[in-house]
């Protein structure tokens, strides 16, 4: 987060597809030009590099997306799978959001921290941290802790 007053820089992002042949890759980058490297790891500072050069400016001025091309019919698998991940996080950020959601409504209906946990299948810790309340009592153990201070 940008400190206050401070405006967020969004740096310019050069796309470069990584090209395979026989002595490496070589790298198509996107509105500047082409250059190689030997491996794919090499990649991304390669293409840092000669973008530098090219525009004489500092490496850490601009970001590098390097998306290879393999070829072989692979690339669509590929692209399916990165998709496939993305639905995947998607789906546990959905589950997350429902599973505060149910223990909330748990809570509300006074079942303990425990009781809780045993209904979503996860530790007592576990729905701590779903209710936000760290080391805090849950509003079921805080009714009982007043019913037993209160017949002393």
């Amino acid at each position: 987060m940008p400190a206050e007053g401070v405006d967020e820089v969004t740096l310019t992002t050069y796309e470069t597809v990584a090209k395979r042949w026989k002595h490496g890759w070589e790298l198509h980058i996107d509105g500047v030009g082409v250059t190689q490297s030997r491996t794919l790891l090499d990649a991304e500072p390669m293409v840092r590099d000669y973008v530098a050069m090219i525009l004489n400016a500092p490496d850490d001025s601009f970001d590098v997306k390097v998306t290879p091309e393999i070829g072989a019919g692979v690339d669509g698998e590929i692209r399916g799978l990165r998709h496939a991940d993305e639905e995947l996080e998607a789906a546990r950020e959905r589950a997350g959001k429902q599973r505060r959601k149910v223990a909330r409504r748990l809570d509300s209906l006074g079942l303990s921290g425990r009781e809780i946990a045993a209904v979503l299948e996860v530790s007592p810790q576990r729905v701590s941290q779903l209710l936000g309340r760290g080391k805090t009592k849950t509003a079921a153990s805080k009714r009982r802790s007043v019913r037993r201070t209160s017949k002393l």
